[in-house]
């Protein structure tokens, strides 16, 4: 059973009113933001963005991967292509990584801290439709699965996880270890794309794609051995 949130409805229809401001500031900024300068959603844009950072780029680029996972601009993936097209495999994938686990943390705590109001506020319905019951039914394992899948958005499933009793250092290791080979390869792919190898990066595209789908198609197998 998850603990109390909240000591009364007062201060849970008070925390719901604060959340609805925010949503709305939010959506009305990123609104107004895509429209000014689209370009913020596109890779190459960011690319340009952290390479003009100079010394500062990897700063600067693993804020961006931590901010995808809040508000989810960019896939992250897109994102770790980019990483290894300006530092290579395994320093651009290492700068994803700690991007995205610095943002499932943000999100995870905010799940927690406000509940499914704030949950189903940030998640789209149909994502809650039609995973919160594989989560909440294979636990931790189920989660790790998910996480494998390159396609499920990192703020959907950190979400899920601060609605469970899962432990924050388990999500860490969950999202470090499960989100690995699809940021992996994308950085791989990166930086065949930057060395125009660009038969070696169709081949990692396609390598990727066809293990996540295996993975969605068994995914009730795997967390049960898994679990």
């Amino acid at each position: 059973m998850m603990p109390r949130l909240f000591d009364s409805s007062a201060a849970r229809n008070a925390t719901l009113v604060r959340l609805g401001a925010g949503a709305l500031l939010f959506g009305t900024v990123a609104v107004a933001l895509v429209t000014v300068a689209p370009s913020v959603t596109d890779p190459a844009w960011i690319r340009s963005v952290v390479t003009a950072a100079g010394p500062f780029a990897p700063l600067v680029f693993v804020g961006v991967q931590t901010v995808q996972v809040i508000v989810a601009p960019v896939p992250g993936q897109a994102l770790a292509a980019v990483g290894g097209y300006l530092f290579g495999t395994v320093v651009g994938t290492a700068y994803s990584m700690v991007g995205v686990v610095l943002g499932s943390v943000v999100v995870f705590l905010l799940a927690r801290r406000f509940g499914r109001p704030y949950v189903e506020r940030v998640v789209d319905a149909d994502v809650l439709a039609r995973f919160d019951e594989f989560a909440d039914r294979r636990g931790a394992a189920g989660l790790f699965i998910l996480f494998l899948l390159p396609t499920f958005p990192d703020d959907g499933l950190c979400a899920l996880a601060g609605l469970s009793p899962l432990r924050l250092r388990t999500l860490v290791v969950l999202v470090a270890v499960g989100r690995l080979p699809t940021f992996a390869l994308a950085a791989a792919a990166g930086q065949s794309a930057e060395a125009s190898n660009y038969g070696t990066t169709a081949a990692l595209v396609v390598v990727g794609l066809g293990a996540s789908a295996v993975v969605y198609h068994y995914r009730d197998e795997l967390a049960a051995v898994a679990g």
